[in-house]
């Protein structure tokens, strides 16, 4: 079984449209949720949004006018994030002069809605209008399932698997879950491995029906994500897209590549909708047993989890989430390992959230710090003995070895287990 490692990441988030942006972001604590006009309009009850802004000069230096006309946001977030983990991953990439198919690279690229704002803002509007016939040849491209990979495969050149995966807001973990057995299995060299979701104010008007997003600090973007937070009222939406480049160790060593992370271990269950799970719930055993399975793929144990990067969205679920982490970890309140939430300054991009957060994770892990979690001043009462292990500034952490979870609807979960590379205790697995 081959060995993984992470050798490239790009990200577009709310408060950061590439990595250094974005790492800079979450070093200084900087929310990127804003007050969003167009759902002030359409009188939502949640009326902020974390929405990557992308300058028009990237742009058209990124894409030609044709490619922007067909293409919708989650496709574009997908695309300029895996341009930049391609080139971070030391690639050459010219949008005018396609390179040759490269047969070794695949990619898993994730989504948890598709494209709702293509079939909410044209598909549906023209033919309704009586327009069918004018709606042209490059709709379906925008709305099937599988438009971010196969979007990402063609501005790449990637001749190995390409496919999308949609787990909900487990998304983007999962999608590095299934990329990292790839190439276990010898079945590639590299695999892109992240998700992306589209700025849809339809999909979150949905829901914003469900009563699930925050509608209490309109008035005050920052401070409306609030994980953890005995004043939370709900998540706050948001768009982007996170890329990792995920390689065999042979491959990255053979080619000189710079190595961010190893991957030792992985985990993705459904809790089946028992035991109190259901489609919008998690099944408490299929969360720990998700952990556990991803601990004991990397032969760890719970106290050698240094860091958890959480999923944890400002809604009610938050306090079994921690429970059922401290349950599957079989640690002591004293030895919790530092936990964090990154939804706090981006708020929650579905199903992009795990792979941007999983950026986070690396970033982290690589440059030995910890980012704040916003909006934690005032802890949920069963929670408050986490105060130490959740930092309210950024600090400086040598971890070694990070955790990143998800869970979504569906009564899904998913984790990977990551070590530092150069770490001395590396598993070898």
């Amino acid at each position: 079984m081959h060995r993984v490692v992470v050798t490239g990441v790009g990200v577009i988030a709310a408060n950061g449209s590439c990595v250094r942006d974005f790492e800079t972001a979450l070093r200084e604590g900087r929310s990127g949720i804003r007050s969003h006009s167009r759902m002030r309009e359409l009188n939502l009850h949640c009326q902020v949004a974390g929405e990557p802004e992308v300058s028009e000069a990237r742009l058209a230096k990124t894409f030609n006018a044709l490619t922007l006309r067909t293409i919708n946001s989650g496709m574009l977030y997908a695309g300029l994030a895996a341009i930049e983990c391609w080139r971070d991953a030391g690639f050459a990439y010219d949008p005018c002069i396609p390179g040759p198919v490269d047969w070794m690279t695949g990619a898993v690229v994730g989504t948890g809605l598709g494209g709702v704002d293509t079939i909410s803002e044209k598909l549906v509007s023209m033919i309704n209008l009586g327009m069918a016939r004018r709606m042209g040849s490059a709709l379906v491209e925008q709305f099937m399932s599988s438009a971010v990979s196969a979007f990402v495969g063609g501005l790449l050149g990637l001749g190995g698997e390409v496919n999308t995966i949609s787990s909900a807001c487990a998304t983007g973990t999962e999608a590095l879950v299934q990329a990292v057995r790839c190439l276990k299995m010898g079945q590639a060299c590299r695999m892109m491995a992240g998700s992306a979701e589209g700025a849809s104010v339809h999909a979150w008007a949905a829901f914003d029906a469900m009563r699930v997003c925050c509608r209490a600090f309109n008035d005050e973007p920052e401070r409306a994500s609030r994980p953890l937070s005995k004043t939370a009222g709900g998540f706050v939406p948001s768009a982007g897209a996170g890329m990792l480049m995920l390689e065999t160790l042979d491959s990255a060593q053979s080619r000189g590549a710079r190595i961010y992370a190893e991957i030792v271990g992985t985990g993705a269950t459904c809790g089946g909708q028992r035991n109190g799970g259901s489609i919008t719930s998690g099944n408490p055993s299929g969360m720990r047993r998700c952990i556990q399975n991803a601990l004991s793929s990397a032969h760890l144990e719970g106290a050698d989890i240094d860091y958890i990067n959480g999923h944890l969205t400002a809604t009610i679920a938050d306090t079994k989430e921690v429970e059922n982490i401290k349950a599957a970890l079989d640690l002591p309140e004293d030895l919790f390992p530092l936990l964090n939430s990154t939804k706090s300054m981006i708020g929650h991009s579905l199903g992009a959230s795990g792979s941007i957060e999983s950026v986070a994770t690396v970033l982290q892990l690589d440059r030995g710090f910890i980012h704040p979690s916003l909006n934690t001043e005032d802890l949920h009462p069963s929670v408050e003995w986490l105060r130490p292990r959740i930092p309210q500034t950024c600090i400086a952490s040598p971890i070694s070895t990070a955790m990143k979870v998800s869970f979504g609807f569906g009564d899904v979960n998913a984790c990977v287990i990551l070590r530092k590379w150069g770490c001395k205790t590396s598993a070898a697995c």
